[in-house]
């Protein structure tokens, strides 16, 4: 039977309900713009997949107590700024199926949201009164703003190898997942080596998301919404194409590459592309990489088996590489 996340949710409901009531009140202010705007935002839920690791990870150490919750208020609120100034970068029009702050209001009035959601997280860090958290929350920030700048940065040649993609992912997206498990973590004074070993387990987790997430810009499929050859078009090249190009022992090897690296890519060439690395067998190669991923989070939680907040954290996994958006 395949993992769903409202399975997964409803397993924390009463503690992701508690940390949704954290973020609302942290957000609310004096100002009946940014008020309207953040209450219609916050509306529509993401899929809380962050703050559920956060949880998990606690209540493994020993119990989802309120340094957790703050935390993973935090967190959250943290992704969603990063979520809004993303729309505002990539100007999209939509996000979750509506239309996106830029879209309704303005860059500038989408960029000053996304700030207050940085102070809001900031504010739930202080709240923790851990300065180690606080510390963590600062390394992500840190390390997933610098991702992204290496991406943009490579993007220009659109010259990449697979340890140079995993790299700025890990940096741009499991950094985020690593700092749910040190949280959850700190809030139960866990030592330092256990948590480390959840460290790497999220790592992995959050490598795992950012693979499946790519191999989606190969489909065009109306659940994800997102449009085909997006990355491509943006100068992203990913895992699956990354293992086309290294196929030396196609015909077309030497054109692709030479197509890859050129300054505008037209929809043909987007699209001629992803029949590229489709037929040379860069998908498969992406859902391989991700089982190998899955076997060696296995191996990081196997020592704590049986426990069923482990089975939680399996299941986590389980639903990353299986999910359709």
């Amino acid at each position: 039977m395949a993992i769903t996340l409202e399975h997964i949710q409803e397993q924390l409901r009463p503690e992701l309900d508690a940390m949704n009531s954290i973020i609302t009140t942290t957000l609310t202010s004096n100002s009946e713009l940014t008020n309207n705007i953040v209450t219609n935002y916050l509306k529509i839920k993401g899929k809380l997949l962050r703050p559920i690791v956060t949880l998990l990870c606690s209540k493994f150490f020993g119990g989802i107590n309120d340094k957790a919750l703050q935390a993973a208020a935090a967190l959250e609120m943290l992704h969603n700024a990063s979520l809004i100034h993303d729309d505002v970068i990539d100007e999209a029009k939509e996000r979750r199926g509506l239309p996106t702050i830029n879209n309704v209001w303005s860059n500038h009035v989408a960029v000053l949201v996304g700030d207050f959601f940085v102070t809001g997280a900031l504010r739930c860090g202080v709240a923790t009164g851990d300065g180690r958290i606080l510390s963590a929350l600062a390394d992500m920030g840190r390390d997933l703003s610098l991702g992204e700048i290496d991406q943009v940065d490579i993007a220009r040649n659109r010259n990449i190898d697979e340890a140079t993609y995993m790299e700025i992912i890990r940096a741009k997206t499991a950094s985020l997942f690593e700092c749910c498990a040190a949280v959850g973590g700190y809030a139960n004074d866990a030592p330092q080596t256990i948590i480390d070993e959840l460290r790497r387990y999220a790592r992995l987790l959050g490598i795992c998301f950012q693979i499946k997430d790519d191999t989606f810009d190969y489909f065009n499929d109306p659940i994800i919404g997102k449009p085909t050859g997006n990355d491509l078009r943006e100068g992203k090249v990913t895992l699956p194409l990354i293992y086309a190009l290294r196929r030396t022992d196609l015909p077309e090897h030497d054109e692709m590459l030479a197509l890859v690296k050129k300054e505008e890519l037209t929809r043909e060439d987007i699209d001629r592309l992803i029949y590229f690395a489709k037929r040379a067998g860069g998908i498969e190669y992406a859902y391989e990489t991700m089982e190998r991923l899955r076997a060696e989070a296995n191996d990081v939680l196997s020592p704590y088996s049986p426990h069923e907040t482990v089975d939680q954290l399996r299941e986590i996994f389980d639903y990353v590489i299986e999910r359709r958006l």
